[in-house]
């Protein structure tokens, strides 16, 4: 498999891994205005050069939009090998382009969020086990920290106060969301107007800046769904899962 690295160069002439390559299309926009703004913080996009689901994207954690005490580390923001790019080693291809790359970056080692249930977006932990991450830290809504250290005795990434325990103040439904996933673009505006169809209190706060992310009141930040307070989830929803959740409260 040959792999490219996405860079200011060459983003706008590549496709970034999502079922959509059309670059004015919203979803694709949006996250290329994100990535490109990321770049000079660290960010590395690797990716295959066939077109599909097989990437990692990678980041230094004190540059992560995740609220994390983990100086030091290289965060892995996504590693996703999905579909026909199952079964062929190229999960172990982008973990090993990581690895080498962040021991030669004078990194700490690698964290990664996970959980204790297998859950969308969010790395498998028995795959991490088997990779020889080991938890380092856990919220209270089930979501984890996974580390691989280089050195022995070497400190371990924590969740920051502000995530351990997810929940807000505000009532109603409230989403917490980055242009990280592009697909946010399009499915946010929909439970939107879904909400005010059925007048369902909905609330999107739109995680613009790296401060905001470090300090949001959640360890996932792409997308965490609250509800009278209480952390739901960060499973994507579109108007008929949005108003199933609903119905369901």
């Amino acid at each position: 498999m040959e792999y490219i690295r996405v860079t200011k160069e060459n983003l706008e002439s590549e496709h970034i891994c999502c079922a959509i390559s059309n670059n004015r299309d919203i979803q694709v926009a949006s996250k290329k205005a994100w990535l490109a703004e990321r770049f000079d913080d660290g960010l590395v996009f690797l990716k295959s050069a066939e077109r599909g689901k097989c990437f990692i994207e990678y980041i230094p954690a004190e540059n992560a939009w995740n609220p994390l005490d983990a100086e030091g580390y290289m965060c892995i923001d996504c590693l996703w090998v999905s579909g026909s790019f199952k079964g062929h080693g190229y999960s172990n291809d982008l973990l090993g382009a990581c690895l080498a790359d962040s021991r030669e970056k004078g990194r700490k080692g690698l964290c990664i969020l996970s959980s204790a249930k297998k859950k969308p977006f969010l790395a498998d932990p028995k795959f991490l086990k088997h990779k020889g991450f080991a938890l380092c830290d856990e919220a209270g809504n089930g979501i984890q920290l996974w580390f691989l250290t280089f050195e022995k005795d070497t400190e371990p990434p924590r969740f920051k106060e502000c995530a351990r325990h997810p929940h807000i103040e505000e009532k109603g439904y409230v989403l917490y969301y980055t242009s990280q996933c592009p697909f946010n673009a399009k499915y946010v505006p929909i439970v939107e107007q879904t909400a005010r169809d059925h007048g369902i209190p909905f609330k999107a706060i739109h995680i613009q800046t790296k401060a905001e992310a470090q300090n949001a009141p959640t360890p996932v930040t792409t997308y965490a769904l609250f509800y009278n307070g209480e952390y739901l989830t960060n499973e994507q929803m579109n108007d008929k899962r949005f108003l199933k959740l609903v119905s369901e409260q």
